[in-house]
């Protein structure tokens, strides 16, 4: 195809497979404009475009068109044929199910059937142009990105879930299958990472099915798409016992200036979520010029446990605790931890609504100053000495760590971190765990090797870096096995 016709084609990026097929039909028959809107279902003048943009390549009869001779391979080739067998991406979707963590109730995970990991994958596939784009899965406890890349071996995929666990064994399944799928850690309540944000040609999601969980996880994912062109994919499912919960949520989606381009229904199938009958709808959604312009949400978002709609904030008697157990003069904080700390003073973080990931995140992100984190009793974190140590060795070059169990009313913990003396590769990077990890790498070589120029320092990250992928990111979004290999790295002498 000509240089032309290429850069029309690319800048549909994921929405050009209709336009692909236009021209395998015009490889092997005359056919008048009419015909050609009808058969791709797109609009007169994207179809005008097209044959604008073919130029030279396309012979012309009256009202009628037909591919010249030269260029019939060309446009039959431009369309590749279905991504897979049924059959080959269901075996796939299987193996990668034998291994997955656990459902966690907290997080309203339910667990989609492979049948429909390998419908998803083949679907996008059949649909949308998938070589060199990028996909986004805001949550993906389903594994719809290894399916999807799987399936569609052009397609690059993006993770970011607030579950270490799901992160670690996505990211190792990628590995083992040599599929172009990377991880992110999020909390979506603070915002996607960075290296996230405008990068995708098409989002999915499987969100809580809260109104609130709805509108926060298609925020993020608006948040995520790289043009107006883009689409967002979602998974959502109601009773017919009660339409009025679909309504509110089906409100959110258009208050978010999404529009239903589709609505496939019971396109998902789930081991659980029996109130809704173990299914769900495909929703696919245009988003407009409106959409970017988002409303903050809420933290309460999912249906059970301490981060659900209906959960209370902490006992003051637990808040005075831990603001106790910080020292004098600390400064009560919201969670998150998305942007830097711009605090000099003591920080005391009420964290009792953390599902499990808030307290290592919040201490990778925080200042070197004295910070205090109220947790529940069974944190994840803290409920025994091994998980214990694995927090204090995760921070250890920047913090010593002192537990107190059963606080006040005797169901809550409080962490407190003292700074350590600074010293080496890795308390730098900790300092600047919100700067892009290539360059505050090679930035703490330079001044703690004498002698090194930035080159060399850039070549010996590079040489040390456990990914290359990690380095176009920031340290705190890096899932924590990640996390835990880049500091083992560095601290190479």
């Amino acid at each position: 195809m000509g240089p032309s016709l290429t850069t029309f084609l690319d800048s549909r990026g994921a929405h050009s497979r209709p336009l692909r097929e236009l021209l395998a039909d015009l490889a092997v028959d005359w056919l008048d404009l009419d015909e050609l809107v009808r058969r791709s279902a797109q609009p007169r003048r994207t179809v005008e475009e097209l044959l604008a943009a073919a130029g030279d390549e396309l012979e012309r009869d009256g009202s009628r068109y037909r591919a010249t001779p030269g260029a019939r391979d060309d446009f039959t080739a431009s369309v590749h044929p279905d991504p897979a067998e049924h059959d080959a991406v269901l075996a796939h979707c299987e193996a990668f199910l034998r291994g997955v963590p656990v459902p966690l109730k907290a997080l309203d995970h339910v667990q989609a059937d492979a049948a429909t990991m390998a419908r998803r994958a083949l679907w996008l596939g059949r649909t949308y142009w998938l070589e060199d784009a990028h996909l986004l899965c805001v949550g993906d406890h389903d594994l719809t990105a290894l399916a999807a890349c799987a399936a569609n071996p052009g397609l690059r995929a993006t993770v970011v879930d607030v579950d270490e666990r799901l992160l670690s064994y996505v990211d190792a399944q990628a590995r083992e299958h040599d599929l172009d799928v990377r991880c992110l850690h999020a909390d979506f309540r603070f915002g996607l990472p960075p290296a996230a944000v405008g990068s995708a040609d098409l989002v999915f999601t499987d969100p809580p099915y809260t109104p609130e969980g709805m509108r926060l996880f298609l925020a993020r994912g608006v948040e995520g798409l790289r043009s107006p062109e883009g689409r967002l994919l979602v998974a959502y499912g109601y009773s017919t016992r009660n339409p009025t919960l679909g309504l509110k949520v089906q409100r959110e989606v258009l208050d978010l200036g999404l529009v239903f381009e589709a609505a496939l229904p019971s396109f998902n199938r789930y081991h659980g979520a029996q109130a809704v009958g173990s299914a769900s709808d495909l929703y696919v959604l245009q988003p407009t010029t409106r959409s970017p312009r988002l409303a903050e949400a809420g933290l309460g978002i999912y249906t059970h446990g301490p981060q659900s709609v209906e959960s209370a904030s902490a006992p003051a008697a637990a808040v005075a605790a831990l603001l106790e157990l910080t020292g004098p003069r600390a400064v009560l904080h919201s969670p998150g931890w998305a942007e830097p700390f711009r605090s000099g003073q003591a920080l005391a973080f009420d964290l009792t609504a953390d599902p499990g990931p808030w307290l290592a995140r919040t201490l990778l992100a925080a200042p070197a100053v004295r910070v205090g984190a109220l947790v529940v009793n069974n944190h994840p974190d803290t409920t025994n000495a091994e998980a214990q140590r694995a927090l204090r060795e995760l921070v250890a070059p920047k913090f010593d760590l002192t537990f107190h169990r059963s606080i006040a009313d005797g169901k809550h913990a409080v962490v407190a971190a003292t700074p350590v003396d600074p010293a080496g590769v890795p308390r730098a990077l900790l300092d600047r765990a919100h700067g892009k990890l290539a360059n505050t790498w090679r930035e703490a070589l330079v001044r703690e090797v004498p002698g090194l120029t930035k080159r060399e320092a850039r070549d010996r990250v590079a040489a040390l870096a456990p990914s290359d992928r990690d380095l176009e990111n920031r340290l705190v979004d890096l899932p924590l096995d990640r996390v835990r290999a880049v500091l083992r790295a560095a601290a190479t002498p």
